[in-house]
């Protein structure tokens, strides 16, 4: 029987920046793709054709205990890649001891920075959205998932999905 990797430890990095002690969650992009249905003549049935990434993009969301002024130093940045997150994490399986390498690292700019409730003797916290023209996942120092969305790059277990599309329109 075996046991599932489960997260035991993370930071995160701004720029460089430890977040140590601070970063309280952190919400990983969530992967779409925008799908349309199909349905030719002969096709008994419709079959979706994948026009690439979904609408909705990719985000980072993140929370930090306190107030952080790099962040609202880095709002309204113009470069749509302008801001460099790195996540790591370690996951851990309990029956093995097997411990998992997690980097997540995004370059994007924060749409919205949310410094929460204020209240004397209370928590505080900021929430940060960042959205990403970038994304590159990486397990155990192999790259299981790299896409640039400003550069037309999608690699997926080191296959390049799409270089003959590249090829094809002169890039």
């Amino acid at each position: 029987m075996a046991m599932p990797r489960k997260l035991k430890q993370m930071n995160l990095f701004n720029e460089g920046n430890s977040y140590q002690g601070q970063c309280g969650t952190v919400t990983l992009p969530k992967l779409t793709r925008k799908l349309e249905a199909w349905r030719g003549g002969v096709m008994d049935g419709s079959v979706k054709a994948d026009l690439g990434m979904g609408d909705d993009g990719i985000q980072l969301e993140w929370t930090i205990g306190g107030y952080d002024l790099i962040a609202v130093r880095q709002y309204g940045i113009t470069s749509a890649s302008g801001v460099m997150l790195r996540w790591a994490g370690g996951a851990q399986r309990d029956d093995t001891g097997e411990i998992m390498a997690i980097e997540v690292v995004v370059r994007g700019r924060h749409e919205e920075i949310d410094f929460g409730d204020a209240a004397p003797g209370e928590d505080t916290e900021q929430k940060v959205v960042t959205t990403c023209s970038y994304y590159k996942l990486v397990v155990n120092g192999r790259e299981e998932l790299e896409i640039d969305l400003l550069n037309m790059i999608f690699r997926v277990d080191g296959v390049d999905r799409y270089e003959e599309m590249r090829r094809a329109i002169g890039l």
